[in-house]
C-alpha cells in the first residue's frame, strides 16, 4: 500500500510543569522550542519541540509561514500543558504507560555516543531507568522526563550490534 505522503508529524504528551519539561528537553536533550500555542480560554498551552539535524530548512521567521513548516516536520515533540496542573500539590501526574494499566511506553532518541549521553545525564541528575550496560540489552539507556516519561536512548551503531550482531 502507498503511504501517498503521509508522515509521522509529532507526539503530544501532558505535563505538569512546563518550565520544568522545557528544561529537561531544551537543557538535557538539546531541543529547541520551535512553536508556542497559548490557549488562554480553554486553560492549555501547546510546544511544539525538535532536533535541528532533523527538521527540513530553518524555522521561519514569520508565525503564519512557521506554523505551516510545522505542520510539515518529521519527529516532533509536543508537550502540552493543562493550567494549573503545576502549582496543585493534588495532582500526582499523568500515567506514563509503563505500570498497569501499561499503554503508551516511551520516546526514542537517537545519540552519537550512548555513553557520553549517559555521562551528561548522570551529571544533571536526570533518573535513569536502564543504564546502558544494565540488563541483557547492552548499550542502551532510558531515562526519564520531570512527568516519568521513559525516553530510550540509543545509537544507531548500538542498536545495529544489538539486533543483528553486526
Amino acid at each position: 500500500m502507498e503511504d501517498n505522503g503521509f508522515r509521522l508529524n509529532h507526539t503530544m504528551i501532558r505535563v505538569k510543569d512546563p518550565e520544568t519539561s522545557l528544561a529537561f528537553y531544551t537543557e538535557a536533550l538539546g531541543m529547541h522550542l520551535l512553536e508556542r500555542f497559548d490557549f488562554e480560554e480553554m486553560q492549555f498551552s501547546l510546544y511544539f519541540l525538535g532536533f535541528a539535524a532533523s527538521l527540513d530548512g530553518p524555522v521561519p521567521e514569520e508565525r503564519g509561514d512557521r506554523i505551516i513548516w510545522l505542520a510539515c516536520q518529521p519527529g516532533i515533540l509536543e508537550l502540552t500543558h493543562n493550567y494549573g496542573t503545576e502549582a496543585d500539590d493534588d495532582f500526582v501526574g499523568y500515567h506514563d504507560g509503563n505500570s498497569a494499566p501499561k499503554g503508551f511506553g516511551h520516546i526514542g532518541v537517537s545519540v552519537p555516543d550512548v555513553y557520553a549521553a549517559c555521562e551528561r545525564f548522570e551529571q544533571a541528575g536526570i533518573e535513569f531507568v536502564k543504564r546502558p550496560d544494565d540488563g541483557s540489552m547492552k548499550g542502551l539507556a532510558f531515562i526519564k522526563d520531570p512527568d516519568g516519561y521513559w525516553v530510550e536512548i540509543f545509537s544507531s551503531s548500538g542498536l545495529r550490534k544489538q539486533i543483528i550482531g553486526s
